[in-house]
């Protein structure tokens, strides 16, 4: 991914907790020789030897199950907030922009089976029923329910290269910085807000 030095995070913690936090992504990778993406949460975990990976399930219907492979190499995107910044915030004349905050993860594929497969669904399930009313399980799952785990392919990507683009105005000075801030808040819809909270960390 192209990102000019200045929108480059190396914050790797910074950077986890984003993926944490916005798990939901796209996997991109070859399948027949053309590029193919699908959208599915892919969770930060760690392997038994303490490494970084994502882990992830497709649809086994999904072409691009049938076409993953051991060591193969794929690419993870996962986007957080993005708004539009008018040049009319600024105080001297520019172009129109936008500011946004991007993950992208490279790494090499390996299909995961049985017990593993299941603790890495059992995962998924906890981190989000935790907000639920009446919290789902797979320990209160049917076998009958539980049997769609055919249906899938489960999958971790062993991490060997993060990216991490933070578009926030960090080229602007203060009382642009503080337009743009006040503008976004104006505008006031979830992505404005979200670019406002973050152009505030990067300025902590």
């Amino acid at each position: 991914m192209y990102i000019p030095s200045f929108y480059q995070n190396k914050n790797i913690a910074e950077v986890k907790t984003f993926l944490k936090e916005n798990s939901f992504g796209i996997l991109i990778s070859q399948v027949d020789g053309k590029i193919s993406g699908t959208h599915i949460p892919m969770e930060l975990d760690q392997d038994e030897h303490g490494e970084d990976i994502l882990v992830g399930h497709l649809a086994k219907a999904n072409p691009q199950s049938k076409n993953l492979k051991d060591n193969q190499e794929v690419l993870a995107i996962f986007n957080g907030p993005y708004s539009y910044i008018s040049s009319s915030w600024y105080q001297k004349e520019n172009v129109p922009t936008r500011n946004y905050v991007a993950v992208h993860i490279y790494g090499k594929v390996k299909v995961i089976e049985g017990k593993e497969l299941l603790e890495s669904l059992k995962k998924l399930i906890d981190k989000y029923e935790q907000y639920s009313e009446n919290p789902v399980s797979m320990e209160k799952m049917s076998s009958r329910t539980l049997k769609q785990r055919h249906g899938i392919v489960g999958f971790s990507i062993k991490i060997h290269e993060i990216q991490g683009a933070y578009k926030l105005s960090q080229n602007r000075d203060e009382t642009d910085y503080h337009n743009i801030l006040n503008e976004l808040k104006k505008v006031g819809d979830s992505n404005s807000m979200g670019i406002a909270a973050a152009m505030k960390k990067v300025k902590l």
